[in-house]
Protein backbone atom coordinates (compact mmCIF):
# COMPACT_ATOMS: atom_id res chain seq x y z
CA UNK A 1 0.00 0.00 0.00
CA UNK A 2 1.13 3.58 -0.59
CA UNK A 3 -0.21 5.12 2.63
CA UNK A 4 -0.44 2.90 5.71
CA UNK A 5 -1.39 3.58 9.31
CA UNK A 6 2.30 3.19 10.16
CA UNK A 7 3.10 6.14 7.89
CA UNK A 8 0.57 8.21 9.82
CA UNK A 9 2.27 7.44 13.12
CA UNK A 10 5.67 8.23 11.62
CA UNK A 11 4.39 11.61 10.46
CA UNK A 12 2.93 12.35 13.90
CA UNK A 13 6.20 11.30 15.50
CA UNK A 14 8.21 13.68 13.31
CA UNK A 15 5.88 16.58 14.14
CA UNK A 16 6.12 15.83 17.86
CA UNK A 17 9.91 15.47 17.80
CA UNK A 18 10.35 18.77 15.97
CA UNK A 19 8.06 20.45 18.49
CA UNK A 20 10.10 19.03 21.37
CA UNK A 21 13.22 20.71 19.98
CA UNK A 22 11.48 24.08 20.30
CA UNK A 23 10.57 23.18 23.88
CA UNK A 24 14.21 22.39 24.70
CA UNK A 25 15.17 25.85 23.40
CA UNK A 26 12.36 27.76 25.13
CA UNK A 27 14.14 29.93 27.72
CA UNK A 28 10.81 31.06 29.21
CA UNK A 29 9.81 27.54 30.17
CA UNK A 30 11.01 26.91 33.76
CA UNK A 31 11.11 23.16 33.05
CA UNK A 32 12.26 23.26 29.45
CA UNK A 33 14.65 20.29 29.74
CA UNK A 34 12.20 17.89 31.39
CA UNK A 35 9.28 19.16 29.31
CA UNK A 36 11.29 18.77 26.13
CA UNK A 37 12.34 15.27 27.19
CA UNK A 38 8.71 14.27 27.82
CA UNK A 39 7.58 15.30 24.34
CA UNK A 40 10.76 13.92 22.77
CA UNK A 41 10.05 10.48 24.27
CA UNK A 42 6.43 10.73 23.18
CA UNK A 43 7.58 11.50 19.64
CA UNK A 44 9.94 8.51 19.73
CA UNK A 45 7.07 6.24 20.76
CA UNK A 46 5.05 7.42 17.76
CA UNK A 47 7.92 7.34 15.30
CA UNK A 48 9.52 4.03 16.29
CA UNK A 49 6.74 2.28 18.19
CA UNK A 50 6.66 -0.66 15.79
CA UNK A 51 10.38 -1.46 16.17
CA UNK A 52 11.11 -0.61 19.81
CA UNK A 53 10.96 -3.72 22.04
CA UNK A 54 8.01 -3.70 24.48
CA UNK A 55 10.32 -3.67 27.52
CA UNK A 56 12.19 -0.61 26.26
CA UNK A 57 8.90 1.10 25.43
CA UNK A 58 7.75 0.39 28.97
CA UNK A 59 10.89 2.07 30.32
CA UNK A 60 10.20 5.15 28.19
CA UNK A 61 6.67 5.32 29.58
CA UNK A 62 8.00 5.05 33.15
CA UNK A 63 10.38 7.96 32.51
CA UNK A 64 7.48 10.03 31.15
CA UNK A 65 5.39 9.21 34.23
CA UNK A 66 8.25 10.22 36.54
CA UNK A 67 8.60 13.54 34.71
CA UNK A 68 4.90 14.32 35.14
CA UNK A 69 4.82 13.10 38.75
CA UNK A 70 7.80 15.27 39.67
CA UNK A 71 6.19 18.38 38.20
CA UNK A 72 8.57 18.52 35.28
CA UNK A 73 5.95 19.35 32.67
CA UNK A 74 5.30 23.06 32.15
CA UNK A 75 4.03 25.24 29.32
CA UNK A 76 6.28 27.74 27.60
CA UNK A 77 6.02 30.75 25.31
CA UNK A 78 4.92 30.47 21.72
CA UNK A 79 5.14 33.91 20.12
CA UNK A 80 1.45 33.96 19.29
CA UNK A 81 -0.15 36.71 17.22
CA UNK A 82 -1.69 39.58 19.13
CA UNK A 83 -5.44 40.05 19.35
CA UNK A 84 -5.23 42.91 16.86
CA UNK A 85 -3.34 40.78 14.34
CA UNK A 86 -5.87 37.98 14.69
CA UNK A 87 -8.72 40.40 14.11
CA UNK A 88 -7.06 41.71 10.96
CA UNK A 89 -6.63 38.17 9.66
CA UNK A 90 -10.29 37.42 10.38
CA UNK A 91 -11.38 40.44 8.37
CA UNK A 92 -9.05 39.56 5.51
CA UNK A 93 -10.09 35.91 5.22
CA UNK A 94 -13.73 36.17 6.29
CA UNK A 95 -15.69 32.93 6.04
CA UNK A 96 -12.82 31.28 4.17
CA UNK A 97 -11.36 30.65 7.63
CA UNK A 98 -13.74 27.70 7.93
CA UNK A 99 -12.50 26.01 4.74
CA UNK A 100 -9.62 23.98 6.29
CA UNK A 101 -11.85 22.71 9.09
CA UNK A 102 -14.64 21.74 6.68
CA UNK A 103 -12.24 19.97 4.34
CA UNK A 104 -11.31 17.42 7.01
CA UNK A 105 -14.68 15.61 7.29
CA UNK A 106 -15.40 15.94 3.56
CA UNK A 107 -12.08 14.43 2.45
CA UNK A 108 -12.28 11.77 5.17
CA UNK A 109 -15.68 10.60 3.90
CA UNK A 110 -14.50 10.68 0.28
CA UNK A 111 -11.43 8.65 1.18
CA UNK A 112 -13.34 6.13 3.27
CA UNK A 113 -16.04 5.52 0.66
CA UNK A 114 -14.28 6.29 -2.60
CA UNK A 115 -10.80 4.86 -2.06
CA UNK A 116 -11.82 1.47 -0.72
CA UNK A 117 -10.27 -1.34 -2.81
CA UNK A 118 -8.67 1.22 -5.16
CA UNK A 119 -5.28 0.05 -6.42
CA UNK A 120 -2.40 1.27 -8.53
CA UNK A 121 -1.07 -1.90 -10.05
CA UNK A 122 -0.91 -4.43 -7.22
CA UNK A 123 -0.76 -1.80 -4.46
CA UNK A 124 -3.69 -0.40 -2.53
CA UNK A 125 -3.54 3.38 -2.29
CA UNK A 126 -4.77 3.43 1.33
CA UNK A 127 -4.41 0.93 4.15
CA UNK A 128 -7.59 -1.15 3.78
CA UNK A 129 -7.60 -2.30 7.40
CA UNK A 130 -7.44 1.26 8.72
CA UNK A 131 -8.92 3.17 5.81
CA UNK A 132 -10.94 5.59 7.97
CA UNK A 133 -7.97 6.61 10.12
CA UNK A 134 -5.67 6.92 7.13
CA UNK A 135 -8.29 8.97 5.27
CA UNK A 136 -8.60 11.23 8.32
CA UNK A 137 -4.83 11.69 8.43
CA UNK A 138 -4.69 12.46 4.71
CA UNK A 139 -7.57 14.92 5.06
CA UNK A 140 -5.82 16.64 7.95
CA UNK A 141 -2.59 16.96 5.97
CA UNK A 142 -4.40 18.43 2.95
CA UNK A 143 -6.31 20.80 5.22
CA UNK A 144 -3.04 21.84 6.85
CA UNK A 145 -1.48 22.69 3.50
CA UNK A 146 -4.57 24.66 2.47
CA UNK A 147 -4.49 26.57 5.76
CA UNK A 148 -0.82 27.47 5.37
CA UNK A 149 -1.39 28.71 1.81
CA UNK A 150 -4.51 30.69 2.77
CA UNK A 151 -2.91 32.41 5.76
CA UNK A 152 0.48 32.81 4.06
CA UNK A 153 2.14 31.32 7.11
CA UNK A 154 5.72 30.15 7.32
CA UNK A 155 6.40 26.41 6.81
CA UNK A 156 7.36 25.97 10.48
CA UNK A 157 4.17 27.59 11.79
CA UNK A 158 2.27 24.26 11.84
CA UNK A 159 5.07 22.74 13.94
CA UNK A 160 4.96 25.61 16.41
CA UNK A 161 1.17 25.54 16.64
CA UNK A 162 1.18 21.78 17.08
CA UNK A 163 3.62 22.24 19.93
CA UNK A 164 1.43 24.94 21.51
CA UNK A 165 -1.69 22.76 21.40
CA UNK A 166 0.16 19.66 22.59
CA UNK A 167 1.63 21.52 25.56
CA UNK A 168 -1.79 22.98 26.38
CA UNK A 169 -3.11 19.43 26.58
CA UNK A 170 -0.02 18.24 28.47
CA UNK A 171 0.22 14.74 29.90
CA UNK A 172 -3.39 14.02 28.94
CA UNK A 173 -2.27 13.67 25.31
CA UNK A 174 -0.80 10.22 25.99
CA UNK A 175 -3.82 8.88 27.89
CA UNK A 176 -5.64 7.27 24.93
CA UNK A 177 -2.63 5.11 24.07
CA UNK A 178 -1.90 4.23 27.69
CA UNK A 179 -5.51 3.32 28.47
CA UNK A 180 -5.92 1.21 25.35
CA UNK A 181 -2.81 -0.71 26.38
CA UNK A 182 -4.21 -1.10 29.88
CA UNK A 183 -7.41 -2.59 28.48
CA UNK A 184 -5.41 -5.20 26.57
CA UNK A 185 -3.45 -6.06 29.71
CA UNK A 186 -6.64 -6.42 31.75
CA UNK A 187 -8.14 -8.75 29.17
CA UNK A 188 -4.99 -10.89 29.01
CA UNK A 189 -4.86 -11.04 32.81
CA UNK A 190 -8.38 -12.48 33.00
CA UNK A 191 -10.10 -9.49 34.57
CA UNK A 192 -13.22 -10.41 32.58
CA UNK A 193 -13.50 -13.68 34.52
CA UNK A 194 -13.19 -11.79 37.80
CA UNK A 195 -15.94 -9.40 36.70
CA UNK A 196 -18.16 -12.34 35.75
CA UNK A 197 -17.71 -14.00 39.14
CA UNK A 198 -18.36 -10.72 40.95
CA UNK A 199 -21.54 -10.02 39.00
CA UNK A 200 -22.81 -13.55 39.66
CA UNK A 201 -22.54 -13.00 43.41
CA UNK A 202 -24.20 -9.57 43.43
CA UNK A 203 -27.13 -9.76 40.99
CA UNK A 204 -29.67 -12.47 40.14
CA UNK A 205 -28.21 -13.78 36.89
CA UNK A 206 -31.53 -15.44 35.98
CA UNK A 207 -33.02 -11.96 35.47
CA UNK A 208 -32.48 -10.46 32.02
CA UNK A 209 -33.09 -6.94 33.30
CA UNK A 210 -30.47 -7.10 36.05
CA UNK A 211 -27.88 -8.63 33.74
CA UNK A 212 -28.52 -5.88 31.18
CA UNK A 213 -28.34 -3.31 33.98
CA UNK A 214 -25.02 -4.72 35.21
CA UNK A 215 -23.56 -4.77 31.70
CA UNK A 216 -24.53 -1.21 30.76
CA UNK A 217 -23.65 0.31 34.13
CA UNK A 218 -20.45 -1.74 34.17
CA UNK A 219 -19.49 -0.42 30.74
CA UNK A 220 -20.07 3.15 31.94
CA UNK A 221 -18.15 2.68 35.21
CA UNK A 222 -15.25 0.82 33.63
CA UNK A 223 -15.03 3.50 30.95
CA UNK A 224 -14.91 6.15 33.67
CA UNK A 225 -12.03 4.29 35.30
CA UNK A 226 -10.10 3.61 32.10
CA UNK A 227 -11.15 6.69 30.15
CA UNK A 228 -11.83 4.68 27.01
CA UNK A 229 -14.89 2.65 26.04
CA UNK A 230 -12.80 0.58 23.65
CA UNK A 231 -10.59 -0.48 26.56
CA UNK A 232 -13.61 -1.31 28.74
CA UNK A 233 -15.47 -3.23 26.03
CA UNK A 234 -13.37 -6.44 25.88
CA UNK A 235 -13.33 -6.74 29.67
CA UNK A 236 -17.09 -6.29 30.15
CA UNK A 237 -17.91 -8.38 27.09
CA UNK A 238 -15.79 -11.28 28.30
CA UNK A 239 -17.17 -10.96 31.82
CA UNK A 240 -20.89 -10.35 31.28
CA UNK A 241 -21.96 -10.13 27.64
CA UNK A 242 -20.66 -13.43 26.27
CA UNK A 243 -21.38 -15.83 29.17
CA UNK A 244 -24.67 -14.29 30.34
CA UNK A 245 -26.36 -12.10 27.73
CA UNK A 246 -25.34 -14.12 24.68
CA UNK A 247 -24.81 -17.57 26.16
CA UNK A 248 -27.71 -17.60 28.61
CA UNK A 249 -30.31 -15.26 27.10
CA UNK A 250 -29.38 -15.42 23.40
CA UNK A 251 -29.13 -11.65 22.94
CA UNK A 252 -28.12 -10.56 19.44
CA UNK A 253 -24.38 -9.85 19.46
CA UNK A 254 -24.65 -6.90 17.05
CA UNK A 255 -27.25 -5.13 19.19
CA UNK A 256 -25.25 -5.92 22.29
CA UNK A 257 -22.00 -4.52 20.94
CA UNK A 258 -23.55 -1.30 19.63
CA UNK A 259 -25.60 -0.46 22.72
CA UNK A 260 -22.81 -1.59 25.03
CA UNK A 261 -20.45 0.89 23.41
CA UNK A 262 -23.07 3.63 23.70
CA UNK A 263 -23.36 2.86 27.41
CA UNK A 264 -19.59 3.12 27.65
CA UNK A 265 -19.68 6.52 25.98
CA UNK A 266 -21.99 7.68 28.77
CA UNK A 267 -19.09 7.01 31.12
CA UNK A 268 -16.80 8.94 28.79
CA UNK A 269 -18.89 12.05 29.38
CA UNK A 270 -18.41 11.82 33.15
CA UNK A 271 -14.69 11.24 33.67
CA UNK A 272 -11.50 13.31 33.50
CA UNK A 273 -9.74 10.13 32.37
CA UNK A 274 -11.30 10.68 28.93
CA UNK A 275 -8.89 13.54 28.50
CA UNK A 276 -9.34 14.00 24.75
CA UNK A 277 -13.07 14.67 25.28
CA UNK A 278 -13.21 16.46 28.63
CA UNK A 279 -9.83 17.88 29.64
CA UNK A 280 -8.60 18.98 26.22
CA UNK A 281 -11.58 21.29 25.46
CA UNK A 282 -11.19 22.93 28.87
CA UNK A 283 -7.48 23.48 28.21
CA UNK A 284 -7.94 24.80 24.68
CA UNK A 285 -10.74 27.15 25.73
CA UNK A 286 -8.76 28.36 28.78
CA UNK A 287 -11.58 27.52 31.17
CA UNK A 288 -10.74 28.29 34.80
CA UNK A 289 -12.60 25.20 35.99
CA UNK A 290 -11.06 22.19 34.24
CA UNK A 291 -14.02 20.00 35.27
CA UNK A 292 -16.71 22.37 33.98
CA UNK A 293 -17.18 20.36 30.78
CA UNK A 294 -17.78 17.18 32.79
CA UNK A 295 -20.32 18.80 35.13
CA UNK A 296 -22.33 20.09 32.18
CA UNK A 297 -22.34 16.65 30.56
CA UNK A 298 -23.31 14.53 33.60
CA UNK A 299 -27.13 15.00 33.37
CA UNK A 300 -27.13 14.11 29.68
CA UNK A 301 -24.90 11.10 30.32
CA UNK A 302 -27.19 9.70 33.03
CA UNK A 303 -30.30 10.15 30.88
CA UNK A 304 -28.62 8.41 27.94
CA UNK A 305 -27.41 5.58 30.18
CA UNK A 306 -30.96 4.92 31.39
CA UNK A 307 -32.16 4.97 27.79
CA UNK A 308 -29.47 2.47 26.74
CA UNK A 309 -30.42 0.11 29.58
CA UNK A 310 -34.09 0.26 28.60
CA UNK A 311 -33.33 -0.12 24.89
CA UNK A 312 -31.10 -3.16 25.31
CA UNK A 313 -33.59 -4.78 27.68
CA UNK A 314 -36.64 -4.36 25.44
CA UNK A 315 -34.96 -5.47 22.20
CA UNK A 316 -33.61 -8.53 24.05
CA UNK A 317 -37.03 -9.75 25.19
Amino acid sequence: MFLSIEAVYIFLGIITLLGSLYTFRDQKNPRRVTSGLFYFLYGISLLLGSVIPPFVMGLLVIVMVIIVGAGGLKVGSYGEASGEERQQNRKRLGNWLFLPALLIPVITILGTTGMKDVKIGEWFILDQKNITLVSLALATLISLIVGVVMTKSRPMTPIKESRRLLEAIGWAAVLPQMLATLGTIFTSAGVGKVVSDLVSTIIPTHSLFWVVFAYCVGMALFTMIMGNAFAAFPVMTAGIAVPLLIGQFGVDANHLAAIGMFAGYCGTLMTPMAANFNIVPAALLDLKDKNHVIRVQVPTALILLCFNIALLYFISL
